[in-house]
């Protein structure tokens, strides 16, 4: 067994992301809101988390636009972020070591938690106006 490197290269990102989803569409837990919401498009979505994670990781500034977004309407709760976090870890885990890779782990609970935040944040807003008007 090869010793694990860190992440340095876009081919890199690409295994991580694409290891990372293919996980994450199978799973019993997140795989439906995932597959629901993305659909066909996963190849494009991929290549936006190429480019999402290449500009965060490699400081190649690849993606552009705003993250949180299309996640506003998901029907997602914190168990959801943290199944999302455990399985990011373990995929991180298991194909790379090292300070990027480190980052890439921060900088993903970081932004799970930031979502969940502002989802919640988003939820109770529409639910104060539906509850005013």
């Amino acid at each position: 067994m090869a010793p694990l490197n860190d992440i340095l290269t876009i081919e890199d990102i690409k295994l991580l992301v694409n290891t990372f989803y293919s996980k994450v569409q199978k799973d019993n837990f997140i795989g439906p809101i995932f597959n629901e919401k993305i659909g066909d498009r996963w190849p494009e979505h991929l290549e936006k988390m190429y480019g999402f994670w290449e500009t965060i990781l490699l400081e190649v500034h690849s993606y552009s636009g705003s993250p949180f977004p299309p996640h506003k309407q998901l029907p997602v709760s914190k168990e959801h972020f943290d199944r999302w976090m455990e399985i990011f870890i373990q995929t991180t885990d298991s194909l790379f070591t090292g300070s990027l890779a480190d980052e890439a782990k921060l900088r993903a609970k970081n932004m799970a938690e930031m979502f969940n935040y502002k989802i919640d944040y988003f939820r109770n807003a529409e639910k104060n106006q539906t509850n005013h008007s």
